[in-house]
């Protein structure tokens, strides 16, 4: 088992910035690609950005692409999500997600290829 528990969210203003973390637990040895995933009102989940074991590969949606970056550090267990001129389509739960496997960049936007899921932290952006 591996536990994900995401913090950093908030309220933020318009063009504000924002950190978020993901502290995994457990069998984290067992982990390889991590992402953050996205869920707001009357949307479904939404990939946001993908991370490989070896940090050297990262995938990012379009409608964050230059104002995100994912990182990792495997010796503290933890993931991360710098977020900067945010707006308020950014609104939404955050949440982060573990995978068991190696996956290509391809595919990684997809959520059921993840094992492991945070409880969500929430972030609010206003206009």
């Amino acid at each position: 088992q591996v536990q994900l528990v995401e913090s950093g969210g908030g309220l933020v203003q318009a063009g504000g910035s924002l950190s978020l973390s993901c502290a995994a637990s457990g069998r984290t040895g067992s982990v390889w690609s991590m992402g953050w995933f996205r869920h707001s009102p009357g949307e479904g989940r939404e990939f946001v950005a993908w991370i490989s074991r070896s940090t050297t590969s990262t995938r990012y949606a379009d409608s964050v692409k230059g104002r995100v970056t994912i990182s990792r550090d495997n010796a503290k267990n933890t993931l991360y999500l710098q977020m900067s001129s945010l707006k308020p389509d950014d609104t939404a739960v955050y949440y982060c997600a573990a995978a068991l496997k190696s996956l290509s960049r391809l595919i990684a936007d997809q959520s059921l290829r993840y094992d492991y899921w945070g409880q969500g932290t929430q972030v609010t952006v206003s206009a």
